[in-house]
């Protein structure tokens, strides 16, 4: 059953549908949505994420609105599975190792931007760009489907993240087509972002992997 939605923030009117995770044609939808031009909120690992086509600069305009998002922090990119990533960035030796032991997961790696088609507004007009494979069967099922969505939180900036379709609702976030329902995520926890676009790995933000498990990784690595 489709969820239609019409809420008010004061003067601001904002209509949006519910699909449901569970129905093949639904998630279908939402990547047909994304694939137009949409921006969809959908559930990831870690917390309800707010998404659409990376290549499309108007739709990452219409995120960055959305968020009230400053314009010179870049967004991270989501696919379903290491080879689409490694078609829009330079991993390396260590960025694919790192993705072979923690993908699907909550690690973002910064690295060389090589499809020189995403959205500049996606990358901040950086020469790199966060890419990541979720651990969720409902956004790696619509990944699938639109390949590549951006990846971020579902929430206006400086505001807390959402682990729910209820808590996405209640929040003063507006503006989106739609939201794919994949129930209540457990974790809610970021994922911790790890550059590797330098000569030295640095962790820009701890998050539900931990540095200890990445230095691990790295030293074994470099034995």
């Amino acid at each position: 059953m489709l969820i239609n939605w019409q809420m008010e923030t004061g003067s601001r009117k904002s209509k949006f549908t519910v699909y449901q995770c569970c129905k093949r044609g639904h998630t279908l939808k939402c990547a047909s949505i994304v694939k137009t031009g949409g921006v969809i909120v959908y559930p990831t690992d870690t917390v309800y994420g707010i998404g659409c086509n990376p290549y499309l600069e108007e739709a990452v305009e219409r995120i960055f609105e959305i968020k009230g998002r400053n314009k010179v922090n870049p967004f991270p990119i989501l696919a379903s599975n290491l080879q689409d990533i490694e078609k829009i960035a330079l991993l390396g030796k260590i960025g694919k190792r790192l993705a072979k032991i923690f993908w699907p997961g909550a690690l973002t790696i910064i690295s060389t931007l090589i499809d020189t088609r995403i959205s500049t507004k996606v990358t901040a007009g950086k020469t790199t760009v966060g890419v990541r494979v979720p651990d969720n069967k409902c956004a790696v099922a619509l990944l699938k489907h639109c390949k590549y969505l951006v990846g971020t939180s579902a929430n206006k900036s400086g505001e807390n993240p959402s682990n729910s379709i209820s808590e996405v609702i209640l929040s003063s976030l507006r503006g989106f087509d739609a939201i794919l329902d994949g129930g209540n995520i457990r974790q809610g926890s970021a994922s911790t972002i790890l550059d590797l676009s330098g000569h030295v790995p640095k962790i820009i933000r701890e998050g539900a992997i931990s540095s200890e498990e990445i230095a691990r990784v790295l030293s074994t690595n470099n034995n």
